[in-house]
């Protein structure tokens, strides 16, 4: 039976095994999948191979700046208690290191990249840590900043990680640093979606003011004896009203500031910047929380254990 690069790509993901090793236990398995898998185990990728199809929704989000190039990268695994093991906070913040210097175009791409110190792949030290860890490992997403100031925060020890690229005139990085960590910590707080209003797709706007106008007009209906274009008019008055407490919460900029709620997060750039004598912008930001998105399976862990006793 022959065997494509798709039988190849879906035995890799099956069982998290590098793509030669795939390749080598298709090839002697004549392309049959399930003969595969059982190649891969006999030949010593078993753990691996069982561990694979685990879901992994904990880990660490991870944000660090690496001879100036800023990366936030999320790795999971299976328990929150192997996030706070030292070889995988080690393999995480090699990860790090290499997505700074390799410029990865893909988490496809990282695994192929060559991991520091060694002549083998990303991917296949992670699944030594997989058979030496005793769980399933996988990078899910990083992102790269190059260029401009980025500042890295780590919240609760990776639960979340958040990455802040500024552009300043007039100052230097140093100068800003302790901004860019409140910035960073309003992001991890507060979770905005945009830095400012700007950005916010215009799909998303008119969306949101379709559903505060359909809002506002049913509870002009209690009211009965004001007309109908005046009720409308008085709709729409509350909906512009309404927009800026949606701004308020999903842009940056537009938010209280956490350690003034006095003020935007805007004017108290604004501030930093005059009392500083430059200009300061805020280009982007990336917030990751571990785990979110990724359905959690609910474990018997009893009902584990004896499986795994009888194997």
């Amino acid at each position: 039976m022959s065997f494509t690069a798709a039988d190849v790509k879906k035995l890799r993901e099956m069982t998290g095994v590098g793509m030669m090793k795939c390749k080598e236990a298709l090839s002697a398995s004549d392309g049959d999948m399930d003969k595969a898998v059982e190649y891969l185990r006999e030949k010593g990728a078993a753990t691996a191979v069982k561990k694979a199809g685990k879901i992994a929704a904990e880990g660490m989000s991870y944000a660090a700046v690496i001879d100036g190039v800023g990366v936030v990268v999320e790795v999971n695994s299976q328990t929150d208690f192997v996030a706070k093991n030292e070889r995988f906070q080690d393999y995480v913040s090699t990860v790090a290191a290499v997505i700074a210097k390799e410029n990865p175009t893909d988490v496809d791409a990282l695994m192929a990249a060559t991991y520091p110190g060694t002549d083998r792949t990303v991917k296949d030290i992670q699944n030594d840590n997989v058979l030496a860890i005793g769980e399933n490992i996988s990078v899910r997403r990083f992102v790269r900043y190059e260029g401009g100031i980025n500042v890295p925060y780590i919240h609760m020890g990776g639960k979340i990680g958040v990455l802040v690229n500024l552009e300043v005139e007039g100052l230097e990085a140093d100068q800003v640093t302790e901004l860019g960590k409140d910035l960073a910590m309003q992001i991890a707080a507060m979770a905005p979606a945009y830095v400012s209003q700007d950005e916010v797709p215009a799909e998303e706007v008119e969306k949101e003011k379709e559903i505060q106008l359909a809002k506002a007009l049913e509870e002009g209906k209690a009211n009965s004896k004001i007309p109908e274009a005046k009720a409308k008019m008085i709709a729409e008055n509350k909906v512009k009203g309404r927009m800026n407490n949606f701004y308020a919460e999903v842009c940056l900029l537009n938010q209280a500031f956490v350690k003034e709620a006095k003020q935007t997060v805007d004017a108290h750039v604004k501030q930093v910047a005059k009392e500083l004598g430059g200009k300061i912008t805020v280009v982007k930001f990336t917030r990751y929380a571990t785990g979110e998105g990724i359905e959690k399976k609910e474990e018997d862990f009893a009902a584990e254990v004896a499986s795994m006793i009888k194997q």
